[in-house]
């Protein structure tokens, strides 16, 4: 078994707005279980790199795009437990930005891949691996049952009860694993994805191929602001807004659109008197990096 404790507390917040209609919401912090192995990045890993290591495996390749946090994690997770880390990166040859710069610190070797070829991954990896014993396959995300499995401890660690559990959602894993986790508990919660890209009822598809008994969680495809990285004006200010006053960092690629997405239905009356949320912070905040020109922000010039 691997070593890693952390701490991850729920954590109480509150809006006026939310206090005037007695709406309680609690953030789950797994943004702060480490600065780079942080929230379901951690979570959707834990199993894989137990698997890796029970098979003798001792190369981690995995896949992402330019400011992927997974891939961050990996890098980083690999450093920390020896192991050596390859990711395939959906970009064009020789990009550099500060997360990648990080990555190939931590020890990842980077290997340029375009859209088109990126698109079959195993492909991808026969083709370079195939003849590599020791190289374990990780699929973009940590997607797939074992990250499930490992969301699926969030559940079992609450301290408090909630009528309602929300996720931002990128391949549904991390849905997949609190939907599994409320349903084989008996709870009556009810289980919420935010998807963050256009057309996010995918999703459904995509937690029904990781456990195809369970019920349906409840989709809410409306605030995903164009599509994947995409932002809005109203995204970005609430974001400012939600930061300035709570102190806890949030980005527009997932959390902010989470958070948005929250806010908006408490504003509708979606949620009854009296309801208790939780709000799961899956951390990425380096994504921040990727995205700070385009706040409005007050840089003293």
């Amino acid at each position: 078994m691997i070593s890693f404790n952390f701490y991850s507390p729920e954590q109480k917040i509150s809006f006026p707005d939310w206090e005037k209609k007695t709406i309680y919401v609690s953030i789950k912090r797994d943004d702060m279980i480490h600065p780079f192995i942080s929230g379901n990045k951690w979570r959707k890993l834990k199993f894989n790199l137990e698997r890796a290591l029970a098979e003798n495996k001792n190369h981690l390749i995995t896949f992402g795009g330019a400011w992927s946090n997974h891939i961050l994690a990996t890098a980083c997770a690999g450093a920390t437990f020896g192991l050596k880390t390859t990711a395939f990166l959906r970009s064009d040859p020789g990009i550099n930005n500060p997360l990648i710069a990080m990555c190939r610190l931590f020890g990842m070797e980077i290997i340029y891949t375009d859209r088109t070829e990126y698109k079959n991954k195993q492909v991808l990896f026969d083709k370079h691996f195939s003849n590599n014993s020791n190289a374990y396959f990780i699929d973009e995300g940590g997607h797939g049952p074992l990250g499930s499995k490992g969301c699926e401890e969030i559940i079992s660690s609450l301290q408090e009860s909630y009528d309602h559990i929300f996720c931002a959602c990128g391949t549904g894993t991390t849905l997949a694993g609190l939907q599994h986790a409320v349903a084989a508990s008996g709870l009556q919660t009810v289980v919420h994805g935010v998807p963050v890209l256009k057309g996010g009822d995918f999703i459904h598809d995509e937690v029904h191929k990781i456990y195809p008994s369970d019920p349906v969680a409840t989709l809410h495809t409306g605030y995903h602001f164009g599509g994947y990285a995409k932002t809005k004006p109203e995204l970005l200010r609430f974001i400012e807004k939600f930061v300035s006053n709570t102190g806890i960092m949030i980005e527009p690629t997932y959390t902010g659109k989470l958070f948005f997405a929250v806010n908006d239905l408490i504003s509708q009356d979606y949620f009854k008197p009296d309801a208790r949320i939780l709000v799961i912070h899956t951390g990425g905040l380096t994504g921040f990096l990727g995205m700070y020109e385009r706040f409005n922000l007050d840089l003293g010039q």
